[in-house]
């Protein structure tokens, strides 16, 4: 049995987990980008939106080699996220050409070789740091003047993308102590550039790629802002839990918990550095690194088409909390979503070619209705395959997240019923309940029922997009008569129950 104590509450919850990086950043122009924008708004699944400045659609040199803004992109993209109610978290990246110390040095992550709409990414570092920092500068300076320092004090602004990873930075860096010698030019650039304007726009780094491999680079970055006295409000760190080659390998499974010892380790590293209590804002996550990897190089990267993921993700959330893992935000990276040519191809985000939504994106929408209040709760002994989040809310109603799943999805488990005790109820609620597993709110089920079609008919698409819809039931009331409430949970199940007082 699970006894959940709706008056006795463990603590104060603030709600780390609904925040995005949305890939690419230029498909906010485009109508599947906004199509995928616009459902997370509607449904209220995000609250923080993860951009790159994306300089090069900003920044050129007029023939007298001085520097031309053109902010209409920009300023397209920040509208349209700031109309929705996002919040927003900018990465000052990328070079444009005419910034670039080598022009032969370029990424190739994808599977096309170009970025979105055929741009070139420069891994290299800027030809003159004076011009990047003034780059930094007109940029804050431009968005001070649109939204109001205030508004912009609100979100944060972060210093380029894994400076650590040859594929972002310095490609050529004849060592990893050069490539830092560099990013910490780059930071200072961009300190100076933005405090220029305001002091008040919260400012970070380093969002390391390699963290478990390049803790030396973390360190030697806090040392650096301490020592100088540089400007630093949150720490940004990537964490990933397994990848396509652990996966293959069978070294390195699923687990919830893959990335608490990198992170932890960052934590005490920043402890050591000075920064004790120094915001932590994970600004890209998930259960596998490699977004532009799907099935075919990975056939294990299905989880996250099917309900395993949604599962990962309620599981993760709860033992985080538990563990009191520091994050103020982790954001769960949605790229290779251009990608796509077929549904259901293992690319890492929320909605499939056709649009149907995933069961992590289900996921999502479920842990966006819990609670500021974590309340009190126990489980026994032989439900301790399931993790439970129970909350309450300002009004008074009460929200519980439950999953139930091997911790590395390894397991089997057979369908068990789950007792619900709502200890200290003093009247009558009316519960309602929403479901993610194989049965329920899980496109590939149906997609898989009706034989897999590579094309579609427009009334197969609505069936497999509609059974893969979350659904409201209305459970049935407890009360200080009748306080349990009875689940029965399949194996990777997610359940929210909602109790609202009966009028």
């Amino acid at each position: 049995m699970i006894r959940i104590f709706t008056n006795s509450k463990e603590k104060e919850l603030k709600n780390f987990w609904n925040h995005i990086v949305f890939h690419p950043t230029d498909a906010i122009e485009d109508d599947w980008g906004k199509r995928i924008l616009d459902k997370c708004a509607e449904d209220g699944a995000v609250k923080t939106v993860r951009i790159y400045t994306m300089f090069e659609d900003i920044f050129t040199l007029d023939e007298s080699g001085n520097i031309k803004c053109d902010f209409e992109l920009n300023d397209y993209r920040i509208d349209y996220l700031t109309s929705k109610g996002f919040n927003l978290l900018i990465a000052f990246t990328f070079l444009p050409e005419w910034l670039c110390a080598n022009l032969n040095s370029e990424n190739k992550y994808s599977r096309t070789g170009k970025r979105y709409k055929g741009k070139t990414l420069y891994n290299t570092f800027p030809n003159d740091y004076s011009k990047w920092q003034e780059l930094c500068r007109l940029y804050t300076e431009h968005l001070v003047k649109r939204y109001g320092e205030d508004t912009v004090a609100g979100w944060r602004f972060s210093c380029y993308n894994e400076p650590d990873h040859p594929g972002f930075f310095y490609n050529d860096a004849p060592s990893n102590e050069a490539r830092l010698a560099e990013y910490l030019k780059l930071y200072d650039g961009f300190e100076a550039g933005i405090t220029s304007i305001s002091r008040k726009i919260p400012i970070g780094g380093p969002a390391l790629a390699e963290s478990t491999e390049n803790f030396e680079f973390f360190r030697l970055f806090l040392e650096h802002v301490k020592k100088n006295n540089r400007k630093l409000d949150f720490l940004s760190i990537h964490s990933y839990g397994t990848g396509p080659q652990g996966i293959n390998t069978g070294l390195k499974p699923l687990d919830v918990n893959g990335a608490v010892h990198n992170t932890m380790t960052l934590v005490r590293i920043a402890k050591m550095c000075g920064f004790e209590n120094i915001p932590i804002v994970c600004d890209e996550w998930g259960a596998a690194t490699c977004g532009f990897y799907n099935i075919q190089e990975c056939p294990g990267l299905m989880f996250r088409e099917n309900e395993i993921y949604s599962a990962y993700f309620a599981k993760m959330i709860s033992s985080f909390d538990e563990m009191n893992i520091p994050y103020d935000e982790m954001m769960i990276c949605l790229s290779g979503q251009h990608e796509m040519t077929t549904d259901f191809s293992g690319y890492r985000n929320f909605f499939t070619l056709n649009f149907y939504p995933k069961p992590i994106y289900n996921a999502f929408v479920l842990a966006a209705k819990l609670g500021n209040e974590k309340l009190n709760f126990v489980v026994n002994n032989s439900h301790d395959h399931i993790s439970v989040m129970p909350t309450r809310h300002p009004d008074g109603h009460i929200s519980a997240l439950l999953a139930y799943a091997d911790n590395r999805f390894i397991i089997d488990l057979p369908e068990i019923e789950v007792p619900i005790k709502f200890m200290g109820i003093d009247k009558k609620y009316n519960v309602k309940k929403y479901v993610i597993d194989k049965d329920h709110a899980n496109a590939i089920t149906k997609y898989n029922e009706l034989g897999c079609p590579d094309n579609p008919t427009d009334e197969q698409k609505e069936i497999i997009r509609d059974f893969g819809t979350l659904k409201c039931e209305d459970a049935e009331t407890v009360s200080p008569d009748n306080d349990t409430l009875t689940l029965m949970m399949i194996n990777n199940a997610v359940v929210l129950l909602e109790l609202f007082p009966a009028e």
